[in-house]
């Protein structure tokens, strides 16, 4: 909208709603100036001003003759011709080439003209084309809408809702998918699977190339053989590579009395931890690049191997300890938040009840002889080599059984078994 278009009909009553109560409080001299000021912002005259302010109601009168149609269906059909022949452009740019692209389509056999026909396309409006367009754009067939027995049957079956912020047992898992397309998410490309426990803040990320059931199930593999303390719950958005058959099936044989849950649709505040996550642990070291190789979900999953010890051993993170709802001065409410001493996720983890003794004294002695400095370092350098790697060849295809790193549950004749992975063999070398 240019600063120089005049007002509308409605933004002058709603204008002049807000001067009226100005005006019937003012006295004779004060409503001659505004008065003159209405006549500068509207336009209009000041009888007519002095009119609409003396109404009870500002509110618009509805006609009392309404008018008939000037442009009937035979305009409207020439109208829709001539602008589907023009690439659909804009009313300003449509009008003034009315006739002339009617004798065009005439002379082509696209359209049929009369002198009637004729006379009205050169004196109908802008609006008026713009208006006639839009309304003929509503009778265009569309494609049918996905009704609710088109819908995932199994998302309907698992329980909407948010993770307690003050949940106090471990295990309790918000999942989420970081796609790494870059600017096009044509084809096969890198995701970081990531997962985040509420009650600890512990983090876990694995890269999978592709969505697959198979890549999906390797990465939950992997992230539960390391992790030191049971899954209870999982909780992800509503993507169809979290709430397939396949996928609930592995979850619930794998994980026994386990809690699924899912966020509502459109409300990313739903899983906010990991959400949150997802820009501080990968978009800021990986930003939007396309990662789309199997050199590079390798490389990645090496540089993840290294974070992970990083921050869930050495990187203090707060949690929420209260929040009450305070009531402002100016009677708004708003809720006051205080978090608690900053505690690495291994800390927190360690004072509860949720690892076993023998895993206990495995973490801390694996974070007694790592040198933080040295891992941080390393984390960037292995970020640097990542970024050199190239992508992905047009033609040619991927083989993503190379990324897999656990064990599936079958394997096609010919294939060679992938390592299995657990915390303590894949940090032994720090």
């Amino acid at each position: 909208m240019s600063i120089d278009d005049k007002m509308t009909v409605d933004e002058r009553r709603k204008y002049l709603n807000t001067m009226k109560k100005r005006y019937d409080q003012a006295s004779r001299r004060e409503q001659g100036l505004l008065l003159d000021e209405m006549e500068t912002v509207t336009g209009l005259q000041r009888k007519s001003l002095i009119r609409l302010l003396n109404r009870p109601s500002l509110a618009r009168q509805p006609r009392r003759r309404q008018r008939g149609r000037s442009y009937g269906p035979t305009v409207v059909a020439a109208l829709r011709v001539i602008a589907n022949s023009l690439d659909n452009i804009c009313a300003e740019r449509l009008q003034p080439n009315l006739v002339q692209q009617a004798h065009y389509l005439a002379e082509h056999g696209e359209l049929v003209v009369s002198p009637a026909l004729l006379e009205q396309l050169g004196q109908i409006g802008v609006s008026t084309v713009r208006r006639l367009l839009q309304r003929g754009a509503q009778d265009q067939p569309r494609l049918p809408r996905r009704g609710p027995e088109q819908a995932n049957q199994l998302a309907r079956e698992i329980p909407m809702k948010r993770i307690a912020w003050d949940q106090a047992q471990p295990g309790h898992f918000e999942v989420d998918l970081v796609h790494h397309s870059g600017p096009t998410a044509s084809g096969e490309y890198v995701h970081t699977l990531q997962l985040i426990d509420v009650a600890t803040g512990w983090s876990e990320r694995w890269a999978v190339l592709g969505r697959s059931y198979r890549a999906m199930e390797d990465a939950f593999r992997g992230i539960m053989a390391r992790l030191p303390f049971p899954i209870r719950e999982i909780h992800p958005d509503n993507g169809s590579e979290f709430l397939n058959a396949h996928l609930v099936r592995f979850w619930r044989e794998q994980v026994k009395e386990l809690q699924l849950s899912r966020s509502r649709p459109y409300h990313k505040n739903d899983n906010r931890f990991v959400e949150q996550k997802n820009a501080t642990l990968v978009r800021a070291y990986l930003g939007t690049e396309r990662l789309d190789a199997v050199g590079q979900t390798q490389a990645l999953n090496q540089l993840y191997d290294d974070m992970w010890l990083y921050y869930n051993f050495f990187q203090p993170v707060m949690r929420l300890a209260e929040k009450t709802l305070q009531t402002q001065p100016d009677g708004t409410t708003r809720y006051k938040r205080r978090f608690d001493q900053a505690q690495t996720p291994l800390d927190r983890l360690l004072a509860t009840t949720s690892c076993a003794a023998a895993q206990r004294q495995q973490l801390e002695a694996l974070r007694r002889r790592t040198n933080p400095r040295r891992l941080r370092q390393a984390i960037y350098d292995q970020l640097q080599h990542l970024f050199t790697l190239p992508g992905a060849v047009p033609g040619q295809s991927q083989d993503v059984y190379q990324t897999l790193r656990t064990l599936p549950t079958t394997l096609a004749k010919g294939e060679a078994a992938p390592v299995t992975l657990s915390f303590e063999r894949m940090t032994a070398s720090r």
